[in-house]
């Protein structure tokens, strides 16, 4: 396997900073590709070791293009993820004034944390997205938009200036990346992990989702992201994104997804890895019942009774 990352390109984008906080990237040539499609296709033909992709924001939550490739095709698996503090800068060639700004672009998923700053200083700017912010910095550079919503660093890249800075919505906006892979052992537990399935219904009933759901209260597990998206069946017809607090190896964990692989039509296991917004330490304990111990104490005393031990 090439000794290389790829990554949602061209160079200049908020994925390329957050994948180079990753220190084994020092030893990685770092690829970018024009979409997350092609970047994680990479991975799927043995192109790349691994592919370094955004997942979800904390304005607009899961990054539907890549759930769905995470859904469909071969499987692959998350390793690793990188939360990164998002600002915009409004990028334009050199001598464009805010009056003369007609069209602006950038990625789909920068819209809705812009959308208020625009309407308020250029209401009647007609908004173009592009695969990636840089890529529409460079299509400001190349003339085919006047404005590029994208990171301050990419301004020298690409012979723009910021006009503005310190663009956003929402206060403390954040994206969440993630390094994917082929499948493998996932790395052993830190204390403070996450676990990632995508989950599809053996049938549409009254009280469906509860049932998935039921798997993780019951066991104490709390969630931190849940999403459908369609699986291209007909309308109604949904699969469940899902981000589970904990680590297949814990068995609270390990049993919800026994679980769910009896009652499901289909579980995709997507990973057991380090969380980026918590240490080990800051971690709350299980709530009572649902710790290893008091596993292995209830199936040993289930064994006791079958042994007539009780």
């Amino acid at each position: 396997m090439p000794a290389s990352y790829a990554y949602l390109g061209p160079e200049g984008t908020f994925t390329e900073v957050a994948l180079r906080t990753l220190p084994e990237t020092a030893t990685r040539e770092l690829i970018p590709y024009v979409s997350v499609q092609s970047a994680l296709d990479a991975v799927r033909a043995g192109e790349a070791e691994a592919a370094f992709v955004p997942i979800e924001n904390s304005v607009e939550g899961g990054i539907t293009t890549t759930l769905d490739e995470l859904v469909a095709g071969e499987p692959l698996m998350i390793y690793r993820e990188v939360l990164l503090s998002i600002t915009f800068a409004l990028l334009v060639r050199p001598g464009t004034k805010l009056s003369d700004i007609k069209t602006v672009s950038a990625h789909p998923a920068a819209q809705p944390q812009v959308r208020n700053w625009l309407k308020k200083h250029l209401p009647d700017a007609h908004w173009e997205s592009a695969a990636s912010n840089a890529d529409a910095a460079r299509l400001v550079q190349e003339g085919q938009y006047d404005a590029a919503f994208a990171g301050e660093f990419a301004a020298a890249r690409y012979g723009l200036e910021a006009l503005e800075t310190g663009i956003h919505d929402a206060e403390n906006a954040q994206t969440r990346f993630v390094l994917v892979g082929r499948p493998a052992r996932p790395a052993a537990p830190t204390g403070a992990d996450k676990t990632s399935v995508v989950l599809w219904q053996r049938d549409d009933h009254p009280g469906g989702l509860r049932d998935l759901l039921g798997e993780f209260a019951t066991r104490g597990i709390n969630l931190m992201l849940l999403q459908s998206r369609p699986t291209g069946a007909g309308i109604g017809n949904y699969c469940f994104c899902v981000d589970a607090e904990g680590h297949i190896s814990d068995r609270r964990v390990a049993e919800a997804l026994m679980g769910l692989k009896r009652i499901c039509l289909q579980v995709r296991y997507l990973g057991s890895y380090p969380r980026a917004d918590m240490e080990p330490g800051d971690v709350r304990p299980p709530r009572p019942g649902t710790s290893d111990d008091e596993f292995v104490a209830a199936a040993d005393w289930v064994a006791r009774c079958q042994d007539g031990r009780f």
